[in-house]
């Protein structure tokens, strides 16, 4: 079956981090997505072998030298008859190159131009370098994570790249896209990290100002805080987390602890939160893993085991579900979310760079930098 974005034809200035992260979630549900990669004799060395570039999957790769007349002309004809372009290079950067969003919205006045930045196109910082980690101290993020006396610890990249960032642009673009087709008319999406951070944190936000969230770390419902809603040492040396917010999953919990919950301090007054977080630690290190996973089943106590990546290839869960496929001798997160008519599909392994020009030029209906 065809994907829900067959049809949509996506060119992607090949680039790092939740601009190809997007582009890899357009490519499984369809969308042609076309790198403009550098030409391999040009010197460029890519930063991970494109075979474990799994932000790759799916998309086809037209190598082109943007700084040659040809190269660029090639560029220009493929952003007259795409849908959308994708950058994610600092502000300006593409301006420079030629290919900025008024060179190609002239083009192409359908397109919608999707721009990834971490500080956002404007400001005191635009120009600054970051990463992920830079993007959650600012937006307060950071400052929340982690125990209580330690520093903050850095949650991968999960957070501003792929969640602030990747996710953010997905969104803006098929909204774009869905205007475009009402009204014939493209637009400019400019996805910064920092805003996509801000917006996950705004319940956040809102507690701080209701005042039912402290500005200490592991003080609060869902920072660590909370006996009920953490992680806990096993006999063994592994972890096992519990989130028994509601009462009946934290009666389950209490239970499968072997406490009398009437004998418990009122879990609603965090300062019985410290003594209680221990008598569970005491409690949890008395068992293996595995006797808590026997302990917990079927319970409804919100409990897991905390699992290493190796480990979850083979969980019951994650098999049942197929949450996991093999492609080209390497396992890859299935598509998601799953679509019941058009499901997403992985289709083929990230290609090398120029892989496929002379395919996607004829596809494209382009030949010697010209558009048929």
């Amino acid at each position: 079956m065809a994907g829900p974005l067959t049809g949509i034809k996506i060119v992607e200035l090949a680039g790092q981090g939740p601009a190809p992260f997007a582009c890899a979630l357009f490519a499984d549900f369809g969308a042609d997505v076309v790198l403009i990669d550098r030409p391999p004799a040009s010197g460029w060395k890519l930063d991970v072998p494109r075979k474990y570039d799994f932000y790759m999957r799916n998309k086809r790769s037209v190598a082109l030298d943007l700084k040659s007349a040809k190269g660029m002309a090639t560029a220009k004809a493929m952003i007259a008859k795409a849908d959308v372009l994708v950058e994610g290079y600092r502000p300006g950067v593409v301006e420079r190159l030629g290919l900025g969003p008024d060179v190609c919205l002239d083009l192409n006045p359908r397109l919608v131009y999707g721009r990834m930045t971490g500080w956002g196109q404007d400001g005191p910082m635009a120009q600054e370098a970051g990463h992920d980690i830079n993007y959650l101290a600012l937006t307060g993020a950071l400052h929340a994570l982690g125990q209580a006396g330690s520093p903050p610890p850095p949650p991968l990249n999960l957070v501003a790249d792929l969640g602030g960032g990747g996710m953010f642009l997905v969104a803006g673009i098929l909204m774009a896209l869905h205007a475009a087709r009402d009204a014939g008319k493209g637009q400019v999406v400019d996805c910064a990290m920092l805003d996509g951070v801000a917006q996950l944190m705004s319940a956040f936000q809102a507690f701080r100002q209701q005042g039912t969230w402290t500005d200490r770390r592991q003080d609060n419902i869902v920072d660590g805080g909370a006996p009920y809603y953490g992680t806990y040492e096993t006999s063994d040396g592994h972890w096992v987390a519990v989130g028994a917010l509601e009462p009946q999953f934290y009666a389950a919990l209490v239970s499968c602890l072997g406490l009398d919950r009437a004998q418990l301090p009122d879990r609603s007054d965090r300062r019985n939160w410290p003594a209680m977080r221990k008598q569970f630690a005491e409690i949890f290190a008395r068992k293996t893993r595995a006797e808590w996973i026997e302990v917990m089943r079927g319970k409804d106590a919100c409990f897991s085991p905390v699992l290493s990546i190796d480990e979850t290839w083979n969980e019951p869960q994650m098999v049942a579900r197929q949450t996991f496929v093999d492609m080209a001798g390497l396992k890859y997160p299935a598509p998601a979310p799953r679509l019941s008519l058009t499901p997403g599909e992985l289709r083929r392994p990230a290609p090398e760079p120029g892989a496929d020009t002379e395919t996607v030029l004829a596809d494209w209906g382009i030949k010697n930098g010209v558009a048929a």
